[in-house]
C-alpha cells in the first residue's frame, strides 16, 4: 500500500493521510445534508438523494484515490445542484429524470474528452476570464438561493425582491449560522462549514425552530426512487433531441469540466505535486471525475465533481490518493446516519450556501476589469445568473457578448473557433426559445 501510493517519495505516512482524509470529509460533509434538500425542491425523494449523494461521493473519491492517486475528494457539486434544481427542473420545466439524463450525457462526453486528449483544446478555447466569471456567478446565485430559502430575502411586487422579516425565527437562525460559520472560517478551523451547520441545527432544536430527530442511526434508506432514472429518457427521443436538453448538457459539462481542472491544479499545487507547471496523471484525474459523474447520475444525483475543500485535507498533511480512499470510506459509513437529515432545514442550510457563495466569488479578483472588452461579458455572466435565476442564462449572455466585444476591440485573433460555435448555439437558444 505504501509503495503503491508512494508514501516515501512524497514524505508522508498513514497517520497524515488518515488525518487528511478525515479533515477533507469533515470539510465537505455538509453536502450530505444540503444536496438532498436542494434536489428535493425539484421533486426528488430526499432520502434516495441522500443515498445517491453518499454513494457518488464515496465512489468518486475512491476512483480519484485509486486511479489518479491524488488527495482530492469528490461529491455532487454545489452550484451544479442549484442549476439542476432551480434552473433546469423548476425554471425550464424539465422532468428531473430527464435532467439526470443530461448529467449522464455530460459525464459520458467528459469521459471521451478525457481519454482522447481533447480536454486541452477545449480548456484553451474558453478564455480564463469567463471561467472566473462563471465561478463567481454561481457563487452569487447559490447565495441568493440561501437568502431566499431562509426568508432573509423575499418577493416584492414593486421591487421584485426586498429584505424579509429578519426578526422571524428562521431568518434569525440563518443569520446566527452565518456568523458562527464565518467565525470558524476566519479562525481557519478545518471543517468550519460542517461545524457551523451542526451548531446552527442544535441551536434551532434548542429554540424549537427545528424538530428533534427520532433517532440517529438507521438502516440505509431506499435508493430505488432515483436509481436508474437517468435511463428513462432513452425511451422517448423527443426528450433529449431538443435545444433545451443540449443547453443543459453543455452547462453541466462546461462547469464540471473547468471546475475540475481548476480544483486539480489548486490542490495539486498546494500539495507540491505540480512538476514543471504540469500536472502528472491529469488524464487519470479527469477520467476519475468523469466516471464519478456517470456513477452519480445512475444513482440519482446531480453532477459529481472534485471539491476544493480537499485543500483542507492537504493542509492537514494529505499528499496521496490514500487520503481520498479514507474520505470515500467515511462517506460509505455516513449512509447509516440518514435520520439526522430531519434537522437540516432551509434555515440550517442557508448559511452553507451563503458562505460557499462567498468563497466562490473570490475569482472576481482574477478578472481584468480594466479591459472593457473582457469586463462587459464577464460582468453580464456574473450578474445575469442571480437576476435571471439561471446559471445557463448567465453563461449564454456572457458568451454572446464576448466574441462581439473582442472583435470590436481588435482582438479577434485571440478568439478560438469553439467560442464562435458556442456563440451560434446560444444565439439559437435565445431566438427559438
Amino acid at each position: 500500500m505504501k509503495k503503491y501510493f508512494q508514501f516515501d517519495e512524497l514524505g508522508t505516512n498513514y497517520k497524515r493521510e488518515i488525518l487528511g482524509g478525515l479533515t477533507t470529509f469533515l470539510s465537505m460533509a455538509y453536502i450530505l445534508a444540503v444536496n438532498p434538500g436542494m434536489l428535493a425542491a425539484a421533486g426528488m425523494d430526499a432520502n434516495a438523494v441522500f443515498v445517491a449523494t453518499a454513494l457518488a461521493a464515496a465512489v468518486g473519491s475512491l476512483f480519484m484515490g485509486l486511479i489518479a492517486k491524488y488527495p482530492i475528494a469528490l461529491a455532487p457539486g454545489m452550484g451544479l445542484n442549484a442549476f439542476f434544481a432551480f434552473s433546469v427542473v423548476i425554471g425550464m420545466g424539465m422532468a428531473w429524470e430527464t435532467a439526470l439524463t443530461g448529467v449522464l450525457f455530460s459525464g459520458l462526453i467528459f469521459i471521451i474528452l478525457s481519454v482522447t486528449g481533447f480536454r486541452e483544446t477545449v480548456i484553451n478555447a474558453i478564455p480564463a476570464q469567463l471561467k472566473y466569471a462563471v465561478g463567481a456567478g454561481i457563487g452569487l446565485f447559490i447565495t441568493f438561493v440561501g437568502f431566499q430559502g431562509s426568508g432573509i430575502i423575499i418577493n416584492d411586487d414593486a421591487t421584485l425582491v426586498k429584505l424579509g422579516d429578519v426578526t422571524s425565527g428562521n431568518a434569525l437562525l440563518a443569520v446566527f449560522g452565518v456568523f458562527v460559520t464565518a467565525i470558524f472560517m476566519a479562525k481557519k478551523i478545518n471543517g468550519g462549514i460542517f461545524y457551523g451547520m451542526i451548531i446552527t441545527a442544535v441551536t434551532g432544536m434548542i429554540f424549537g425552530l427545528v424538530d428533534l430527530p427520532e433517532k440517529i442511526v438507521s438502516s440505509i434508506p431506499d435508493v430505488s426512487p432515483t436509481f436508474g432514472k437517468a435511463f428513462e429518457a432513452f425511451g422517448n427521443v423527443e426528450l433529449i433531441f431538443n435545444t433545451d436538453f443540449l443547453i443543459v448538457v453543455l452547462t453541466f459539462l462546461f462547469v464540471d469540466f473547468f471546475d475540475t481542472a481548476g480544483t486539480l491544479m489548486a490542490v495539486a499545487g498546494q500539495a507540491g505535486l505540480v512538476k514543471d507547471n504540469k500536472l502528472p496523471r491529469a488524464g487519470k484525474a479527469l477520467l476519475a471525475d468523469a466516471l464519478a459523474t456517470v456513477t452519480g447520475a445512475i444513482f440519482g444525483t446531480s453532477t459529481t465533481t472534485s471539491y476544493i475543500e480537499s485543500t483542507a485535507g492537504v493542509a492537514a498533511g494529505a499528499r496521496t490518493g490514500f487520503a481520498s480512499v479514507v474520505t470515500g470510506v467515511l462517506f460509505l459509513l455516513a449512509l447509516f446516519f440518514s435520520p439526522v437529515l430531519a434537522v437540516v432545514t432551509s434555515a440550517v442550510t442557508a448559511p452553507v450556501l451563503i458562505i460557499v457563495g462567498a468563497l466562490m466569488v473570490s475569482s472576481l479578483k482574477l478578472i481584468e476589469w480594466d479591459k472593457i472588452e473582457i469586463a462587459i461579458p464577464a460582468f453580464l455572466v456574473v450578474l445575469c445568473m442571480p437576476l435571471g435565476y439561471s446559471i445557463a442564462t448567465g453563461i449564454a449572455i456572457g458568451f454572446l457578448f464576448y466574441p462581439v466585444t473582442m472583435l470590436v476591440a481588435g482582438r479577434g485573433k485571440e478568439i478560438h473557433s469553439i467560442m464562435y460555435g458556442l456563440f451560434v448555439i446560444f444565439l439559437c437558444y435565445f431566438i427559438f426559445l
